[in-house]
């Protein structure tokens, strides 16, 4: 038996800022980021709440959120006796977020539950929706995902003004991140047709939105839409996890500290290829990730003679478009130095088979096979 739900609250489309208007009487504890404070960007959210509510701002969040950072920050929470979590920003922000209210949770067990509404100011992440977070041990470099239904928001709100200024490379980052979500969702060991169904859709608004957004930032219905994409893969990937192009994101993201969503594309076309073992000869009987990559493709337009030569074509599909979006295709491209990818490559390979998201993968890889798909990525 399967037991599928979806506990988020989204609000979506035009004004949807203005469902913050009927928030009243609070302790909010708002967590974002610096840029979000200095910009200004920020009071596009607190002017809806600052009149009926108490607002207290923790903007230390950073990329990649430490676990240092997410200790001070349930401090300061606890100090101020918030009644209300609101998270703005990246995914940083809303996992940094997330941890705190749980870990928060753990240490005042007698406390109310803290509900959270998740911001995002970006198009990629759909952590507005998932019950993932992840965080990180800088002294270890390693990254931690947390995986609870306990830090589930309880309201997602999605306005597209607010990914409206994003720049271009940030847009690309996000948006490739969404791709990699719908594709792993799809392939998983866990996938059903509640998950299909959201990851068809997200799959193809990528590739009929992002380009745009790429190409021109005020385009508002590129971006609304692909704001929309991110939530859809987001709930996609929530119900089913995700596989080993994060699982390696992750372990490596920790090391090299690349952007996470440029990281996964960098990754993307080599775990395709090994998922569906196109290793064995495209005219080899094809397995169920190669049949199921291969149904994917023809919703936007990608066949083949059979599954295997499909999946070939849709990933020279991805190359050229992650190429039009002027992504790097390589750890060398992107500028790792590779006395240091030498020296971390066997670690790298060794954490992502521990991360969680791996379980979900539909090849169980050895750290000979993660080593090798390192190394093709590199260059």
């Amino acid at each position: 038996m399967e037991e599928i739900q979806f506990k988020t609250q989204i609000w979506t489309g035009d004004n949807s800022l203005s469902g913050l208007d009927n928030v009243t009487g609070q302790r909010i504890f708002v967590v974002t980021d610096p840029f979000m404070v200095k910009s200004g960007s920020l009071d596009k959210i607190t002017d809806h709440l600052k009149d009926n509510n108490e607002l207290e701002i923790f903007s230390d969040v950073k990329p990649d959120p430490p676990i240092t950072e997410i200790t001070k920050g349930i401090e300061v929470l606890q100090n101020f006796k918030a009644t209300l979590l609101v998270a703005v920003g990246g995914g940083s922000a809303i996992d940094a977020t997330k941890a705190m209210k749980y870990f928060a949770k753990q240490a005042s067990p007698d406390d109310a539950e803290l509900d959270l509404i998740a911001v995002p100011t970006t198009s990629g992440t759909g952590s507005e929706v998932t019950n993932f977070a992840v965080i990180t041990d800088s002294e270890k470099g390693v990254k931690y995902p947390l995986v609870t239904d306990e830090i589930l928001p309880k309201i997602a709100l999605l306005d597209a003004n607010l990914v409206a200024s994003a720049p271009q490379n940030i847009t690309v980052d996000t948006g490739m991140d969404v791709l990699t979500h719908c594709l792993e969702a799809y392939v998983s060991i866990n996938a059903n047709d509640f998950s299909d169904a959201l990851a068809e859709k997200g799959f193809q608004m990528v590739f009929e939105y992002l380009q745009r957004c790429s190409d021109d930032g005020s385009d508002m219905e590129a971006r609304h839409k692909m704001h929309d994409a991110s939530c859809i893969a987001g709930m996609a990937f929530n119900l089913v996890n995700l596989g080993l192009n994060h699982g390696i994101a992750h372990a490596a993201g920790a090391q090299y500290h690349i952007p996470h969503g440029r990281l996964n594309t960098i990754l993307m076309p080599t775990i395709i290829s090994y998922n569906a073992e196109l290793d064995t000869g495209i005219m080899e009987e094809p397995n169920r990730a190669a049949i199921k990559y291969a149904k994917l493709a023809k919703f936007i337009g990608i066949t083949g003679p059979n599954p295997k030569v499909a999946v070939r074509n849709l990933i020279n599909y991805i190359v050229k478009f992650r190429r039009s979006l002027h992504m790097p295709a390589t750890f060398k491209e992107y500028g790792i130095d590779q006395d240091l990818f030498e020296q971390t490559k066997n670690d790298i390979a060794k954490a992502a088979l521990k991360d969680r998201t791996t379980a979900a993968n539909p090849r169980k890889p050895t750290v000979e096979d993660v080593v090798k798909i390192l190394e093709t990525s590199f260059s």
